[in-house]
């Protein structure tokens, strides 16, 4: 890739990036109520898009080969307890995080 093109393309990063975080507010300004349904999005979404990211966490755990999903199972129980243990989400996701890559590093290692 040439310099050129490696500049057209952080430029067209920049310009996307900038794109999608003001159209909202020239859509929807400030002065104006937000329309019915986008408040029902509000409110969904962020559950459909963790349902979503748990599915496709889970999608290539094979039951019957390897470890059975038991790290997987393991890091998800970490993240269910300390999420009720301190109802601090990125702390419920790191510390799930770092347990499943240290099962995944260390225990369960691949035969």
């Amino acid at each position: 890739m040439t310099l050129i093109e490696r500049l057209i393309t952080i430029g067209m990063v920049i310009l996307g990036t900038v794109a999608t975080r003001l159209l909202p507010f020239l859509v929807f300004p400030a002065d104006k109520p937000t329309p019915k349904y986008i408040q029902y999005l509000g409110k969904k979404l962020p559950s459909a898009a963790l349902g979503l990211l748990v599915i496709y966490c889970f999608k290539d755990v094979r039951l019957f080969i390897g470890t059975h999903g038991i790290p997987e199972l393991i890091s998800v129980a970490m993240i269910i307890a300390l999420h009720i243990w301190k109802r601090q989400m990125l702390i419920s996701i790191a510390g799930g995080t770092i347990i499943y890559m240290l099962l995944v590093q260390f225990v369960f290692l691949p035969n």
